[in-house]
């Protein structure tokens, strides 16, 4: 009997969506953990259908989906999973969202718009989520939208270490692509010892996904120019940072973003903009037809597992960050 677990013992438990399972293995296999075998199926209808084919009463529970398109599908699957979780006694649920879904709705910009990632996060707490894990999120005000813990992290040490390694940053200025993103350059020039410079520009609210670049704020003339953003999307707001750069005497442009959107024609647009390199982690999954030469992909697996392990041990998310601004 004593090789068998008392039901008050914690025990760690993984489970993985089905939008990014190689991320979730690489988690795995760096905490030595295996994922709960699942069965989960989209019906004709395309209703979700999930069962955890091993018992999970009692467990520190910790979901993983990563939320690239289609997004509602793979929320739907997280959000069914936690409910499951919940109804089969779990005794903690995390939701791990790499890539927290809705973020860019954070906020009503004009009247009758919904704050969909307020919604997002109770819908994750209405489903049993007792805890929320993301990776730089939009806006820093969505970890105020979840009625429980948030564990925010930062992927800023994760592409400042490649880039220390690989590149002579004291040449190197950081650039904002917009005024929105200065507090992220801030860090990143605090992180690599680099001057910054901002890029303003203005959005026509009539037109989606379209920016008009006004001037470059900041000395740029042959200086290797970092662009630094949270998100590529459809990759029009940093190729057109890239070409104002360029056209103001850049050396060499160089794109880092924690999450790889990617969305419509983002690879064309990047591939046709010259970058020396657009460096991004793989909180989202990209196909091997999305990918390109100048791009480079970095894991965040090893942080989302330190992160996880933290709170399982009831340790401190924030000392992965220390000596971070």
């Amino acid at each position: 009997m004593s090789g068998l677990k008392r039901p008050n013992e914690k025990h760690l438990m993984l489970f993985s969506g089905r939008a990014h399972p190689d991320l979730a293995s690489e988690i795995a296999a760096l905490m030595n953990v295996e994922i709960v075998p699942t069965r989960a199926i989209t019906y004709a209808n395309s209703e979700i259908y999930v069962r955890f084919e091993e018992s999970v009463r009692g467990s520190d529970a910790f979901v993983i989906q990563s939320h690239a398109a289609p997004v509602n599908e793979w929320t739907m699957e997280q959000l069914i999973m936690v409910d499951a979780l919940k109804r089969a006694s779990a005794k903690r649920i995390t939701v791990v969202a790499p890539f927290y879904p809705y973020a860019r709705q954070d906020k009503k910009h004009r009247g009758r718009e919904p704050i969909s990632a307020r919604l997002i996060s109770d819908l994750f707490r209405v489903a049993g989520a007792n805890r929320l894990m993301s990776v730089d999120l939009h806006a820093a005000q969505i970890q105020g939208f979840f009625d429980g813990p948030v564990d925010h992290l930062w992927a800023l040490p994760v592409l400042s270490d490649y880039l220390s390694t690989k590149y002579d940053t004291s040449e190197m200025t950081v650039v904002s692509p917009d005024a929105g993103r200065v507090r992220l350059a801030d860090m990143w020039t605090d992180k690599l010892n680099s001057s910054l410079a901002i890029i303003h520009k203005r959005r026509d609210p009539n037109v989606v996904n379209t920016v008009a670049i006004h001037e470059v704020v900041g000395e740029v003339e042959g200086r290797v120019c970092l662009l630094v953003d949270d998100m590529i999307d459809t990759a029009g707001t940093i190729c057109q940072a890239a070409e104002a750069l360029k056209s103001r005497g850049a050396k060499a442009v160089i794109a880092a973003a924690t999450h790889p959107v990617l969305s419509g024609p983002a690879v064309d647009r990047l591939k046709a903009t010259e970058f020396e390199e657009v460096i991004v982690t793989n909180t989202l999954p990209i196909p091997e037809e999305r990918r390109f030469d100048t791009l480079t992909v970095l894991s965040i697996a090893p942080l989302i597992a330190r992160a996880i392990r933290e709170v399982f041990e009831d340790g401190s998310v924030t000392s992965l960050f220390d000596g971070q601004s």
